[in-house]
């Protein structure tokens, strides 16, 4: 925790939203409180709350009870896109569209380059493109 970034992560069956809610607005109550405590505000435009679970799960959640927070679908957390499934398919799509226009950036430039150098550099970007966080791709569907 830093006075600019709190991050509360809260576990709770599907059937026992109701406590979670409880319990999620007393803590960003007491995290507020504290701030103000100590001069420093909680900014209610970036507070955000995730739900994460099957579509099943979700469905039977209503959390417009947290006070000062904005539900979310999706969140970025160390560059990776966490939707609230957790199917990855936000992640991915955003990993290959950033690839392809990494791909077209080095266009002009290969073309001054030899082969070899030009292959280097496109298995340079596109690798480091593939290789940030790839451990949490591992088991998931090819579809």
């Amino acid at each position: 925790m830093y006075a600019d970034d709190c991050q509360v992560y809260l576990s709770s069956p599907a059937s026992d939203t109701a406590s979670a809610v409880d319990r999620l607005s007393a803590c960003v109550a007491d995290v507020n409180n504290w701030m103000m405590a100590s001069r420093l505000r909680l900014n209610p435009s970036k507070t955000q709350v995730t739900w994460l679970g099957s579509s099943q799960q979700l469905d039977k959640i209503n959390i417009t009870d947290v006070p000062q927070s904005a539900v979310i679908n999706t969140a970025l957390d160390l560059g990776v896109i966490l939707d609230s499934q957790l199917s990855l398919d936000v992640h991915v799509a955003s990993v290959c569209r950033r690839s392809y226009y990494q791909l077209k950036q080095l266009c002009p430039v290969a073309r001054s380059l030899s082969v070899e150098a030009a292959k280097t550099l496109v298995q340079t970007f596109v690798s480091s493109r593939l290789d940030y966080c790839n451990a949490i791709l591992h088991g998931l569907p090819r579809s």
